[in-house]
Parts: structure tokens; sequence; C-alpha cells
């Protein structure tokens, strides 16, 4: 596999980064988590030239749990 310059490796690495932690409450924190993790899913199965629902659905699940669990305590 070639890569031809780090546009990929900065799709897949730092994008999600720089749109990560978005949200105050849990629900908001897991919606934005799972959209993330799709994302990131769909790159990472792209790259690896895998069929796409597996890494998409995956990443959802992901990032939604990350999402979720990392919510401050009590916010509204």
């Amino acid at each position: 596999m070639t890569i031809r310059f780090p546009t990929k490796i900065v799709a897949v690495l730092i994008l999600p980064l720089a749109l990560s932690a978005c949200g105050d409450t849990w629900q908001e924190r897991a919606l934005t988590g799972g959209g993330i993790g799709v994302g990131t899913g769909l790159a990472i199965g792209a790259l690896a030239g895998w069929p796409l629902l597996g890494p998409a659905l995956a990443g959802a699940a992901v990032g939604a749990g990350i999402g979720a669990a990392t919510a401050k305590e009590g916010a509204k």
C-alpha cells in the first residue's frame, strides 16, 4: 500500500482529534462521539481496503460509548 502524501494520515488521525469532546451532556457527547466514530471507521476501512459497513458500525459504537463515558457528571 502506497501513501502518496500524509493527507490520509492527517485525515485519519488529526481530524477526529480536532472534532472530539463536542457537547456537554452525555447525550450530546454520545451523539457527537458516534458521528466521529463513524467517520473514523469509514476512513480506516477505506484505507485498509475492507468493506465499509463493519468498521463504520464498530466506530460508531466505540465513539458513542467513549463520548457518553467521558461526559462530566451532573452537566446539564
